[in-house]
């Protein structure tokens, strides 16, 4: 599986008020479980991004869904392929 991460930020003419954005968070989950992904950490961060949102999906087109999916909430995302730290090894040592 490969991993994806969300930087995100409330669009706020969704928004009423904080309780709402907090509502949309088991809903944002089973959209990314809907669509074959597995959700694995969730962040509200302090800086220029609101939300960073860590998820693992098998094929590009379902990480592109999920991306739409997080929108749908409310969210302007920003979506990212992850590469653990771990695996940088292996891609350099061919350069």
């Amino acid at each position: 599986m490969v991993i994806y991460t969300v930087l995100a930020d409330v669009n706020e003419d969704q928004f009423q008020n904080p309780q709402e954005l907090v509502s949309v968070w088991g809903d944002i989950r089973e959209d990314v479980q809907r669509l074959g992904g597995e959700l694995r950490e969730s962040y509200a961060l302090v800086g220029t991004s609101d939300f960073l949102v860590t998820f693992e999906v098998e094929e590009e087109d379902a990480a592109i869904q999920i991306a739409i999916a997080i929108e749908r909430h409310g969210l302007d995302t920003e979506t990212m392929r992850a590469v653990p730290i771990e695996r940088m090894s292996d891609i350099v040592d061919d350069i």
